[in-house]
């Protein structure tokens, strides 16, 4: 299946761009399409088979570059049809290089957008159960920080300072902490044990049942992260109380790590059903589950916002909410991260990073 893609998104563009420009002939291009394709794809499996990380970076970075070419490709036979439609001399040569000079300038924007210093997004979410003394409560989630030979040491304590300089009560990863070697990818995690704050939460997220999900939890604990492994815990302030539940990523059930795979009914074990319930549960689809039972809030990241136009029409086919605050009936509300990392290609269009702070609202405004 691999090879089938990789072969239509090399050998339509360069057969596209490359003899409309009159540069090589249709045999010609469509043999560079396929010998790139089967490159990218020769390194893509000797980065994740062989464990060779630079491999792997250049064979995912060149799949963004070739999947936004295949894009942008198509949508320009629209100025290709109306450079045709109305008799302008060289319109191939002008449509080629019209989408490639467009191609780079996206790529060079989502280079940096993916890579620069990550946008803080706040977002209000009224709570009706919350009690009055946990008004404004004030939570910092971050997930989907994909650690890599990319986004190392550097790129995580950027984001450690960033974290610490928010005056937040609750601190949250919602997953997809690290990908590749786990022994390659601590010195980058291990920044996570600066982030100052008493109360500070850890989920599996698919990708840590890539590598070792049991590592990870016990890193995480190490640096003083509390591992919500299918339980739950109870922060208080004044009067009231608010149940913080965590759950396993689904595909924990078939990692053949036992003990591992979502329980919510576990998680919520003996909670007081008249408290909220904030929910971390990595995927957006565990929102059926999470609505099931009655939880208040879910935080969840996953889709990444669909990181590269037009992605998020796919993930929104496997995922219901791509990003954002979210109804999922009357009692539950879900809010979906676009992530603070990216996986693979180093690419972030139309789908911005983000470090999530979110401020709990009572039903009714406390009383001076």
């Amino acid at each position: 299946m691999i090879s089938c893609i990789a072969l239509l998104l090399h050998v339509y563009p360069a057969w596209r761009l490359l003899t409309s420009a009159d540069i090589m002939s249709t045999g010609g291009a469509v043999l560079t399409g396929v010998v790139a394709a089967a490159v990218m794809v020769l390194l893509l499996v000797c980065g994740q088979l062989l464990k060779r990380d630079l491999a792997s970076a250049i064979g995912v970075t060149w799949l963004g570059v070739i999947f936004q070419l295949f894009v942008w490709t198509l949508i320009g036979e629209v100025l290709r049809f109306a450079l045709w439609a109305t008799d302008v001399d060289e319109g191939g040569r002008i449509a080629s290089a019209a989408v490639l000079v467009w191609t780079l300038l996206v790529l060079t924007y989502g280079s940096w957008r993916a890579l620069a210093r990550t946008p803080i997004r706040e977002t209000d979410i009224h709570i009706p159960r919350l009690h009055r003394d946990l008004d404004g409560l004030r939570i910092v989630q971050v997930t989907d920080t994909h650690l890599s030979r990319i986004l190392g040491t550097r790129w995580m304590a950027a984001r450690v300072r960033q974290i610490n300089g928010i005056d937040a009560d609750i601190y949250c990863h919602t997953g997809d902490l690290a990908d590749g070697d786990p022994k390659l990818r601590l010195p980058a995690a291990k920044q996570l044990a600066d982030v100052r704050a008493e109360h500070k939460y850890f989920i599996t997220g698919n990708h840590e049942y890539f590598s070792d999900a049991v590592y990870w939890g016990e890193q995480m604990t190490e640096f003083g992260w509390r591992f919500l492994h299918n339980t739950h815990e109870v922060y208080q302030r004044g009067e009231g109380r608010l149940i913080i539940a965590g759950i396993d990523d689904p595909t924990g059930r078939s990692s053949g790590i036992d003990g591992h795979g979502p329980r919510l009914a576990d998680a919520l074990s003996g909670v007081d059903p008249d408290l909220p319930v904030l929910l971390l549960a990595h995927q957006p689809k565990q929102s059926a589950d999470a609505a099931a039972h009655q939880v208040d809030l879910q935080l969840a990241g996953h889709t990444h916002g669909g990181q590269m136009w037009p992605f998020h029409h796919i993930v929104r086919a496997d995922q219901k909410y791509v990003h954002g605050l979210h109804a999922v009936n009357e009692r539950t509300q879900i809010y979906v991260s676009r992530g603070t990392g990216f996986w693979g290609p180093p690419f972030r269009i139309g789908a911005p990073p983000e470090t999530a702070v979110l401020t709990l609202r009572a039903a009714a405004a406390p009383a001076n």
